[in-house]
C-alpha cells in the first residue's frame, strides 16, 4: 500500500534520524519456547542495521501530521456496510477499555471492551475526553492502515516483527524481559502495564490509569523506550504461527478475530493492559495477532528507516 505523495510535502523534522536510535545488525535468538505458544520456536535471525524511533508515535507527533495533511483516521470515517455485513452498530467509532467494577471471567474480553461511537485519536475515551494533557502519550486507535500513512509521510515505514523484537532486546540474548531475568528487580516497576487485579481493580502506577507519558520508564539497552507496555505497536508483517498448530489465543488486545476480510498483523510489546495474572506479554517474545482495521485505546505505533 503507496501513500508517499498523497499528503505534499513531508514533515522535514522526521526526514532526519532526530528522535530516532541507530540499531546495529546482527544475529538474535528470536522468539521463545518457554511462554505462549505462539511464540514457538526460538530460533536463531539476521536483521539489517535499522534506524527505530526512540519511542512511539506520541500524540503531539500524530497532530502535527493530521494538521499538514488533513488525514482522517479508519476510527473517523463510518464503516462500509458491504465489508461488516454482521455489524450492529456502522458508526464512526473504536474499541475502548472499560473497567469492570467487579471481578469477572477473563475469557470474554467483551467483559471490558465497548465500542464507543466518537471514539477516536484524539478524543480517546470518545466525546468529551481530549488530548490535551497528553500530548507526549503514544497516539491511540489508529489502525494499521493508519500508521502506515504516517509511515509514509514521514519517509519512514513500519519495522518488521524481527526488527522490533531485536530491537526491544536492546542487546540481551535470550532474556525474558527488555531488561534482564526479573519482572520488577528489586522491586522496580520497569514499564506500565497492569498492576492489581484485571480488569476491575488496577494499582497505580504513578498517575495513570491507561496510557502513560512516553520515557516515564527506564530505556532499553539500545536507548529506547516503551518497548515493553504502554501500547501494543504495529508491525509490517502478517501474523502466522510458527509451529504450525493454528493455535492463537486471544487476549487482551480486542474483541475482534482475525480474519475475515482484513490481513491479520502482528502486534508487539504488550500494553498497560497485560497483567501477571492475565495477559503475560509484556516480553520482547510476545506476539499478538490483530485485524488491520483494528483500532483501540492501547494499539499504537513507531516507525523504523533504513540505513
Amino acid at each position: 500500500m503507496k501513500f508517499a505523495g498523497l499528503f505534499g510535502k513531508r514533515n522535514p523534522r522526521r526526514e532526519s534520524p532526530t528522535g530516532m536510535v541507530a540499531v546495529p545488525g546482527g544475529t538474535f535468538w528470536m522468539g521463545s519456547d518457554d511462554h505462549y505458544v505462539e511464540e514457538r520456536p526460538c530460533r536463531k535471525v539476521i536483521v539489517a542495521p535499522f534506524h527505530i524511533d526512540l519511542t512511539p508515535v506520541t500524540n503531539a507527533q500524530f497532530q502535527s501530521f493530521v494538521e499538514a495533511t488533513g488525514y482522517q483516521t479508519l476510527a473517523e470515517k463510518i464503516p462500509d456496510a458491504a465489508l461488516y455485513p454482521d455489524a450492529d452498530l456502522l458508526k464512526a467509532g473504536s474499541s475502548v477499555f472499560t473497567g469492570t467494577k467487579c471481578p469477572v471471567p477473563l475469557n470474554d474480553p467483551l467483559q471490558w471492551w465497548r465500542y464507543r461511537p466518537g471514539a477516536r485519536w484524539n478524543r480517546p475515551e470518545g466525546p468529551g475526553s481530549h488530548i490535551r494533557d497528553r500530548l507526549d502519550h503514544p497516539v491511540v486507535h489508529v489502525a494499521h492502515t493508519d500508521a502506515l500513512a504516517y509511515a509514509a509521510w514521514s519517509g519512514m515505514r513500519l519495522p518488521t516483527e524481527a526488527e522490533w523484537e531485536y530491537a526491544a532486546r536492546g542487546g540481551l540474548d535470550r532474556a525474558t524481559y527488555a531488561w534482564g531475568t526479573e519482572l520488577a528487580p528489586e522491586g522496580r516497576t520497569m514499564a506500565n502495564y497492569w498492576t492489581g487485579d484485571f480488569p476491575w481493580r488496577r494499582d497505580q502506577i504513578g498517575s495513570w490509569t491507561r496510557t502513560s507519558p512516553v520515557s516515564s520508564f527506564p530505556a532499553n539497552g539500545f536507548g529506547l523506550f516503551d518497548m515493553i507496555g504502554n501500547v501494543w505497536e504495529w508491525t509490517m508483517d502478517n501474523y502466522a504461527t510458527n509451529d504450525q498448530s493454528g493455535f492463537v489465543k486471544r487476549c487482551c488486545a480486542s474483541d475482534c478475530e482475525p480474519g475475515g476480510a482484513f490481513a491479520t498483523k502482528v502486534l508487539k510489546g504488550g500494553s498497560h493492559l497485560c497483567a501477571e495474572s492475565y495477559c503475560q506479554r509484556y516480553r520482547p517474545a510476545a506476539r499478538h495477532p490483530q485485524t488491520e482495521d483494528t483500532s483501540t485505546s492501547h494499539i499504537g505505533f513507531r516507525c523504523v528507516r533504513d540505513v
